[in-house]
């Protein structure tokens, strides 16, 4: 269980820095930011793979949180009600 939560905290501080990394005007961190990547992949394909990272990374962490929840037992709320005999 400890493993999934830092796996999960991993996954939110990746998320958090490829969001940073990018700007919705196309220039931005990631234009400087990998000056070697935008010579051999080119401007717009290192922003599509920020993209396609940034949504893995979400659809991960949200797969991390729901696994995570079934393994815990979430959903029993409130105390459970025995039959009187």
């Amino acid at each position: 269980m400890v493993a999934l939560t830092i796996l999960i905290a991993i996954v939110a501080l990746l998320l958090i820095a490829s969001v940073l990394i990018q700007n919705p005007k196309g220039g931005g961190v990631d234009a400087t930011f990998g000056a070697g990547a935008n010579q051999m992949f080119g401007v717009a394909k290192s922003a599509d793979l920020i993209e396609k990272l940034t949504w893995g990374l979400a659809v991960a962490l949200i797969v991390l949180c729901i696994l995570t929840t079934f393994m815990l037992g979430g959903g029993n709320v409130g105390p459970e009600i025995q039959s009187a005999q």
